[in-house]
């Protein structure tokens, strides 16, 4: 396995697996391979030249080629002409900005989201699940904010976040830890809880106490704090969290000090 291998994201966590796929006679393989390829860029890999295109995604070359030089043409990946490396371009940017700007969702819970900010003077996200990940969908930054490089788009683990633990709270626990084991357990930091039956304890506390807390479990020096958002059935649709540097907040001040605010957040926001 080579080193850009050895880094490649796992295909089960970004949608519908290999097997799945086949088993779908309404599936477009091609418009898979067209996102295979946009996804293979990031922070991780910003530029590819084709043979890289062609091992991230799992393509040979013939393909990679194909969807490559058809994504460049539309706009959306741009080649160097010396290093004859893709990137992304800003057009990328559109299909995102359409979901922020249509989205009722986000319109329902901005005010609130712009209210808790003020409130507090801490950082106020608002995030989604994803299978085993959380998308930060909104995010209003304090003046105190750690340097996370955590923007709108960004993901992380469901399961050493806040807001993943508060939003797996909310689900019926055979699917809580379907999702669980279906993640990469690993220790991302000293303080990770990754085992699972830690998670399974966790989620079930998020429940009794209505709220999920995570302190340097992604990001050293981090502390969250997070509610669900429920949807008119009762599941969640979304959580809002409060990110605290914890040079100022002890973990136990965070929760005596926020916990009320982000659960009436929550609940201001839900459709229940």
């Amino acid at each position: 396995m080579t080193t850009l291998d050895a880094g490649r994201p796992s295909s089960r966590k970004r949608g519908a697996t290999a097997a799945e796929k086949a088993d779908d006679p309404l599936m477009v393989m091609s418009v898979d391979k067209a996102f295979r390829v946009l996804s293979a860029f990031g922070r991780q890999y910003p530029t590819l030249n084709l043979s890289q295109v062609a091992s991230v995604t799992g393509m040979d070359i013939s393909s990679a080629q194909r969807f490559s030089h058809t994504l460049t043409r539309l706009g959306y990946l741009r080649k160097d002409p010396e290093t004859k490396r893709f990137e992304l371009t800003a057009k990328t940017l559109e299909v995102g900005h359409h979901f922020i700007r249509g989205s009722r969702f986000i319109d329902r819970a901005l005010p609130y989201l712009l209210h808790l900010s003020k409130e507090t003077e801490e950082t106020v996200n608002l995030t989604v699940l994803e299978d085993t990940s959380i998308i930060f969908v909104s995010r209003f930054l304090s003046r105190h904010m750690l340097n996370t490089d955590v923007v709108i788009g960004s993901r992380m683990p469901v399961y050493c976040s806040g807001p993943g633990i508060a939003m797996l709270s909310r689900l019926p626990e055979d699917e809580a830890m379907a999702i669980l084991d279906r993640c990469d357990l690993e220790p991302h930091t000293p303080a990770t809880t990754w085992q699972r039956e830690a998670l399974a304890a966790k989620v079930r506390q998020a429940r009794a106490q209505g709220y999920a807390t995570a302190f340097e479990e992604f990001y050293l020096g981090d502390g969250s704090i997070a509610a669900p958002i429920l949807d008119h059935r009762g599941r969640p649709e979304g959580a809002v969290n409060i990110a605290v540097s914890l040079s100022r907040y002890s973990p136990e001040e965070v929760a005596s000090r926020f916990s009320s605010l982000i659960i009436a957040t929550a609940h201001a926001i839900s459709r229940v």
